[in-house]
């Protein structure tokens, strides 16, 4: 591959890595921008999660480093998000992709509209967090994004920002920092099999992982530092883009 082919590649997976620490959804500026390069769609799917993983691990390491992660709902919601993604990667081979985009698509809209409405308090603490919050909403969370997950995929930070957000009220700097540790335990396991099945671009991968480290360092730190509007902002911003990627592949059938 020519270096100025690569070079873009590291630009979009800047990025990426970039939104992806704010408010989820890089896998839309990278993953497409490796298959328009022609990667074959397995190796690009691959590649695409080794720089995935480096951004969300190094977003994750901000928000960890300056509080914002609430352990006490990532130890809850781990086990189900893996499981969650298991079932639904099983259940993506027995349906069609097709229908699950439309329901996408149908579901979005209303999603976007939630986002403008009146919010109950927002939750700083995890002394503001229920019973309930903790030990059945996060839960159910986990499990229904991870099963979407391992079914369809794309944009699933921004759907658990967004629901940690609008059902548990967690100020969005928070619900950022605990959707980064569902987004990368899943994203080990994925790379693993991408891996081991030999899917992986590494002279290719290696280097746009170093882009979209930076990208998601500099994405969470400006996340900490310029707060709540701002993550709303790329919430908001990633959501339109997610809407129109979708519908443009099922118009296209």
């Amino acid at each position: 591959m020519e270096l100025p082919v690569i070079a873009l590649l590291c630009l979009m997976s800047f990025l990426a890595g970039f939104i992806d620490s704010i408010a989820g959804g890089g896998g839309l500026i990278l993953l497409p921008s490796l298959l328009v390069a022609g990667i074959p769609p397995q190796l690009a799917l691959g590649t695409n999660k080794l720089a995935g993983t480096c951004g969300t691990a190094m977003a994750l390491l901000n928000f960890v480093k300056n509080g914002k992660v609430i352990w006490k709902l990532a130890l809850v919601g781990v086990g189900f998000s893996i499981v969650g993604s298991t079932v639904g990667t099983k259940t993506i081979l027995l349906c069609d992709q097709e229908t699950t985009a439309k329901i996408i698509i149908a579901l979005l809209p209303i999603t976007a509209i939630i986002t403008f409405l009146p919010k109950r308090q927002l939750k700083t603490t995890h002394h503001d967090l229920s019973q309930k919050d903790i030990y059945l909403f996060t839960p159910l969370i986990c499990f229904a994004f991870g099963f979407y997950d391992g079914f369809f995929g794309p944009g699933t930070g921004t759907f658990l920002t967004f629901a940690f957000y609008a059902f548990l009220g967690l100020h969005l700097i928070n619900a950022s920092a605990i959707t980064k540790v569902f987004n990368l335990s899943s994203n080990v396991g994925s790379l693993a099999t991408f891996a081991l099945a030999d899917k992986v671009l590494y002279g290719i991968g290696i280097p746009i992982a170093v882009c979209n480290l930076a990208g998601g360092y500099l994405g969470s730190l400006l996340a900490i530092r310029k707060g709540h509007a701002f993550i709303q902002f790329f919430l908001l911003l990633v959501f339109g883009l997610l809407f129109v990627t979708l519908l443009h592949k099922v118009w296209r059938g």
